[in-house]
């Protein structure tokens, strides 16, 4: 798995620029938002607001108003979600779709009534058709209904990405909306009961070569496949185009390479030195049948590409899972 035609010449981040801005990072306390955070503060920012969601629940008009009143933000990174894997998606479709949904009508109309300068809504790959032509383009995102596990999810990002064209057509609102691929990375979701597929495979595989065990169950067949993104690819994507993109179309972040789930589970399996085998429970859902993303719109518009390979990607998240996700695990289990 190599990334093909990596840029080498990725513009610098304009420091200027984000020692400015004072920055709102909703979910900057979680899995992106850190890794985002971390960047914008290496980039020159010194004035970034990360709400609580015990201070401050989006989905209530009242918090996001004051959330504004407290931050005074130029630009705001709507990273906040209500997410997880398959099964969290197929046992909370109502929750996932109202908080997801609300969240972002509240903070949008909030900036349109406060004059925000920028707004980033981060979108993501499941808003698009369940059957669509790949590799997937901004163009195909009304083709079709979304695969239906996550449709609930899907369609109220995507109703957010309508939200924001009609706020810039009648208020001027420069919102832009983005569309990342699955992402993985050490500070990832191991819960195994919420979380995606790469850290619910690197929890399976660890405690299966720790236990001694012959076998991992896998879910569905192995034969769909994905595209991922590194979280530190992430972050630097959300910061490019913070800075530098400006349309109202959405805009896919991702490596543009895939991978089929079983290859996948193979090769977490070979990077965490489990030699057992993988039996595939098919009365379990594959999910949409392929994820690949073009991302040569990302390129064009504001000059990022994706830089980590996965065998790269997945060395470093096992690392961290083992040296200091699974220790925190286990004293929380314990407690």
């Amino acid at each position: 798995m190599r990334l093909e035609n990596v840029s080498t010449d990725i513009p610098p981040h304009d420091r200027s620029f984000w020692r400015q801005s004072r920055v709102c990072v909703t979910g900057g306390a979680g899995f992106v938002g850190r890794v985002l955070c971390r960047k914008l503060r290496d980039a020159g920012c010194e004035d970034i607001f990360i709400p609580r969601r015990r201070d401050y629940d989006l989905t209530e008009p009242g918090n996001v108003r004051r959330l504004y009143d407290d931050a005074q933000p130029d630009i705001v990174f709507h990273l906040a979600a209500l997410v997880g894997g398959i099964g969290a998606n197929r046992a909370n479709p109502g929750r996932f779709f109202h908080a997801n949904l609300a969240m972002g009508m509240n903070l949008i109309e909030q900036a349109r009534r406060t004059g925000l300068k920028k707004f980033v809504q981060v979108g993501t790959v499941c808003s698009y058709p369940k059957h669509c032509p790949v590799p997937f383009r901004e163009r195909d995102l009304w083709n079709g209904y979304p695969e239906e596990t996550n449709a609930p999810y899907g369609i109220a990002k995507k109703a957010l990405l309508v939200m924001l064209q009609a706020y810039r057509a009648e208020y001027g609102l420069n919102g832009i909306f983005v569309m990342p691929v699955n992402l993985y990375g050490p500070g990832d979701n191991f819960d195994p009961h919420a979380s995606h597929v790469i850290p619910a495979l690197i929890r399976k595989f660890v405690e299966a070569r720790e236990s001694h065990q012959r076998t991992v169950q896998c879910w569905g067949t192995g034969r769909p496949s994905r595209e991922f993104l590194y979280v530190d690819d992430a972050a630097d994507a959300l910061l490019a185009a913070g800075e530098r993109y400006e349309s109202p179309h959405p805009v896919n972040l991702g490596t543009g390479r895939e991978i089929s789930i079983r290859e996948l589970a193979n090769l977490i399996a070979e990077t965490v030195g489990f030699e057992g085998g993988l039996v595939w429970d098919e009365s379990q859902p594959d999910g949409q049948p392929r994820r690949q993303l073009d991302v040569s719109l990302a390129a064009r518009s504001f000059g990022w590409r994706a830089k980590t390979e996965l065998r790269e990607g997945l060395r470093r998240t096992v690392d961290w899972w083992i040296k200091e996700g699974l220790t925190h695990a286990r004293q929380t289990v314990s407690a």
